[in-house]
């Protein structure tokens, strides 16, 4: 990115640089405010692949498939790389198309990718078959070395974890659970929620200690407002009381 940004004027280029940087940054967690920088960043420099890269990439986090597709055909043409031919595949089923983001998966750029590129299209060619309604053609799918390999790579979590969700939907529930929880061995970074899924197939509830406190108080305020007008109620019977001695005292000094 870079060397691309190097053939820009320097101060137009420190303000592409600026907005990318942003988008990188919020991109998981504001996404519509990263789509916002990569919008910028367009306007300045709409030649520069990267800039197209980071459009689309912020595209497809806000689920504008069509827009973050012609983003990343743009981004391809001007750089002549295959890496972006997985997401542009889930793109295509973004827009419900599975079946041309599985032609894609056996085009000849698929064997262009590296290994994680090749995993992620696998991920995408499964996930079309779901879109299908094609169960265990997912399934088989996602059964290759890597799944089998007890090796831990980046993708190795998503892909176990894509295989627990696949074989869960189609009612294989012990080996899902298998599965879950290999993913979960693998997940060192929290990027599946294998854990909750975990609980779940095991009857497992989590309690919301934050939440109980909030009852608790809830209770108590209640029940002090209850007591309170019950106070004031024998507070003002006290009075009455004390009223009546006095008039009596009153009547009988008098008499």
């Amino acid at each position: 990115m870079r060397q691309e940004l190097m053939s820009l004027p320097k101060g137009l280029a420190d303000d592409v640089a600026r907005n990318l940087v942003m988008v990188a940054q919020l991109i998981d967690e504001d996404p519509e405010k990263a789509y916002g920088y990569s919008r910028v960043a367009l306007r300045l420099a709409s030649r520069v692949a990267a800039v197209r890269e980071a459009a689309g990439f912020a595209a497809y986090a806000n689920q504008k498939y069509s827009e973050a597709l012609a983003e990343f055909r743009a981004a391809r043409r001007m750089s002549g790389g295959v890496d972006l031919w997985p997401v542009m595949a889930d793109c295509e089923r973004g827009l419900g198309r599975p079946e041309r983001a599985l032609a894609m998966a056996g085009e000849p750029e698929v064997q262009k990718l590296d290994k994680a590129g090749q995993v992620e299209m696998r991920l995408v060619a499964a996930g079309a078959r779901r879109d299908m309604g094609q169960l265990d053609a997912a399934i088989v799918t996602l059964q290759s070395p890597e799944l089998a390999s007890s090796a831990n790579h980046p993708w190795t979590a998503r892909l176990r974890y894509a295989y627990a969700d696949a074989l869960l939907a189609a009612g294989r529930e012990q080996e899902a659970r298998e599965w879950f929880a290999k993913a979960l061995e693998a997940d060192k970074d929290g990027a599946t929620d294998a854990s909750d899924r975990l609980a779940e197939l095991d009857g497992v509830e989590f309690v919301d200690a934050f939440e109980d406190e909030e009852e608790d108080e809830d209770e108590t305020d209640a029940v002090a407002s209850d007591a309170g007008p019950a106070d004031e109620r024998e507070d003002d019977e006290d009075d009455e009381d004390d009223e009546d001695d006095e008039d009596g005292e009153r009547q009988g000094d008098a008499g």
